[in-house]
């Protein structure tokens, strides 16, 4: 029989390592976050009411959803569990890449950098007027939404067809219970993030 996860664990941004929080964004055929992006092109199917420039072969797509419980295997320990990123954590990480200049970093399928694509745009939902509704999603607020241009043909016939179905971050993050206990937090800091913790989950 199968193992059922017994765990959730909160993911963070290591303040001595923020460069590495999002160091690329890599085009999968299963993103973690299970939404898939919108693309947009010369297609009669495509949502051209966006009033997105269809020659510039753009695809709107979020990055991260905040506490989106993602499904996750370590094969050291043979255990399954569930992470997530707070409001917070998705704020830090959508604005510490681009302070560290990644917008031009893609990779594909979590392997090769690839040439071609950059993120034009990138913006936090911050109300039920935000303009993802335009491109057909209905996400929390908090929300990081990115905007890209494809410029490289082989990945826009890939997306064009399917076989390229949205984004996953790729970045340094840490367990936030296993960082406070590196630190030897005091016994109010520990009830105060377990706190959090469930409000955050319900």
């Amino acid at each position: 029989m199968k193992k059922k996860p017994t765990k959730i664990v909160e993911l963070i941004i290591e303040d001595s390592n923020q460069e590495l929080a999002i160091d690329a964004i890599s085009l999968v055929s299963s993103p973690a976050i299970e939404e898939n992006f919108v693309y947009f092109g010369k297609e009669k199917h495509n949502l051209t009411f966006a009033k997105v420039d269809e020659e510039k072969r753009m695809l709107v797509s979020p990055a991260l959803i905040p506490n989106k419980q993602i499904f996750r295997y370590d094969p050291n320990t043979d255990s399954e569990y569930y992470v997530y990123f707070s409001k917070d954590t998705v704020r830090k990480a959508a604005e510490l890449y681009l302070k560290h200049n990644n917008h031009h970093k893609a990779t594909y399928e979590h392997q090769e950098r690839v040439a071609g694509v950059l993120t034009v745009e990138s913006w936090i939902k911050e109300g039920k007027q935000d303009k993802s509704s335009l491109y057909g999603y209905d996400l929390p607020v908090g929300t990081w939404f990115v905007k890209m241009r494809i410029e490289n043909d082989e990945l826009w016939t890939k997306i064009k067809e399917g076989e390229l179905k949205g984004l996953s971050i790729e970045g340094y993050f840490v367990d936030k219970m296993q960082k406070m206990s590196e630190a030897k937090p005091t016994n109010e800091e520990i009830l105060s993030a377990l706190n959090e913790i469930i409000r955050e989950i319900k």
